[in-house]
């Protein structure tokens, strides 16, 4: 009778081995890589609202977790802000978290509601942001539906024109209702109309042809200079 012969397989060790020590190496680096911290935040777009701010309102002044960060809450959490018009998050290679604002910008200050008006018609009462806002006072009331297309008239000047305005006055007369007086910080003064914001634009072109004149500048009708001094 002839014996039966059973082989026996060798456990590999080796191998399981191998396996285990990679299963391992990959879950050290997966946490390894989940856990690192955001290394640097790039805030760009911002003119008035300061860093500290914006890192605060994210949620991310401790500098958390890289990947684990969502960019969607953060976007969330920085569109409360009435400062705040639009949001757009970038995550960069070396763990660099990239955050670009589209601010409200300010515009102008209504005395008649003590608050300042934001460029898309957000009223804000004065706080620690806006208590530095350089921008023109608008001295006296105007009508619920002129006020809407002042806002947008205000919103076509430049940032740089709109710093050199010290004052605006309503100021319609019986030709036309949309006529609004700038009181200009060089000592001018100017008549615009609602459709005509925009003019002022020119307002630094304009000025060496006055020869160093100080007066009314009519941009309301027509285009002239009254000379006051």
């Amino acid at each position: 009778m002839s014996k039966k012969i059973v082989k026996k397989r060798k456990l590999k060790v080796f191998n399981l081995l191998i396996v285990l020590l990679v299963l391992i190496g990959l879950f050290f680096a997966f946490y390894f890589l989940f856990n690192v911290p955001i290394k640097n935040i790039l805030i760009k777009g911002t003119t008035y609202l300061n860093d500290d701010y914006i890192i605060e309102l994210a949620g991310i002044k401790d500098y958390p977790s890289f990947l684990l960060t969502s960019s969607s809450k953060m976007t969330k959490k920085l569109l409360d802000s009435e400062y705040i018009e639009e949001v757009k998050i970038n995550k960069k290679y070396g763990f660099i978290l990239e955050i670009n604002i589209t601010e409200n910008t300010p515009i102008f200050y209504n005395t008649n509601t003590s608050k300042y008006v934001l460029s898309n018609g957000k009223e804000i009462k004065e706080d620690n942001i806006n208590s530095d806002f350089n921008v023109p006072r608008l001295l006296n009331y105007v009508p619920d539906k002129k006020f809407n297309q002042f806002i947008k008239g205000m919103n076509r000047i430049k940032r740089e024109i709109i710093l050199k305005t010290s004052d605006i006055e309503y100021k319609p007369n019986d030709y036309d209702k949309d006529r609004f007086l700038l009181y200009m910080d060089d000592g001018n003064m100017v008549y615009l109309t609602l459709t005509k914001f925009k003019t002022l634009n020119h307002y630094n072109e304009v000025l060496p042809q006055l020869e160093g004149h100080k007066g009314i500048l009519y941009l309301d009708n027509g285009n002239h200079f009254e000379i006051k001094e």
